[in-house]
């Protein structure tokens, strides 16, 4: 029989969830995720997941800024000087308004393509749609899978662990 993508414990609501999560992580699983139809307040800190966006986004937010001035500045500055009623060649107050716009405008597209990128999307198919009890993942289910790529796996070890969390039930998640 080939290696399945993980085991499948499902829950009835977001409590029993994150206590799974938390008893998972501390009992040194790693490579798990968890499923629910709403957002679970701690529950990417149970699951041990850090994500790097904020700060790609100030990142991205930044060089945006400092783009933007810098292109006006040469613009004005070296590239084209033209020196209209006595103004100054370098006038800062009237970069700032362009200065804002492309910062936010270059953290808002890092935002998108990173997040999108981050979380491995777009992604039609996932081995957890074979599982049929998952469908109800975006209704009223949550689920906690941990999967087989992970060093601390066993599959009857990693059972009985899941059994020990009293879920509703438990799936083998086929490749």
């Amino acid at each position: 029989m080939s290696q399945p993508y993980g085991l499948l414990a499902e829950f009835s609501n977001h409590e029993d969830l994150l206590r799974a999560a938390e008893t998972a992580y501390a009992a040194g699983f790693r490579k798990m995720d968890a499923f629910a139809p709403f957002p679970v307040e701690g529950l990417p800190e149970a699951l041990g997941k850090k994500t790097r966006l904020p700060l790609l986004v100030l990142i991205g937010g930044i060089i945006g800024g400092v783009g933007a001035y810098y292109m006006e500045w040469y613009a004005n500055a070296v590239s084209y000087v033209i020196n209209i009623g006595g103004r100054p060649i370098h006038s800062w107050p009237a970069f700032i308004p362009i200065t804002f716009e492309l910062t936010v405008l270059a953290a808002g597209l890092t935002a998108f393509f990173f997040s999108l990128g981050l979380s491995g999307l777009p992604r039609p198919h996932h081995p957890l749609f074979n599982v049929p009890e998952f469908e109800r993942a975006s209704q009223d289910r949550f689920f906690l899978c941990i999967e087989t790529r992970d060093p601390n796996f066993n599959r009857d070890q990693t059972r009985a662990f899941l059994q020990g969390l009293s879920p509703l039930s438990i799936a083998e998640v086929p490749e």
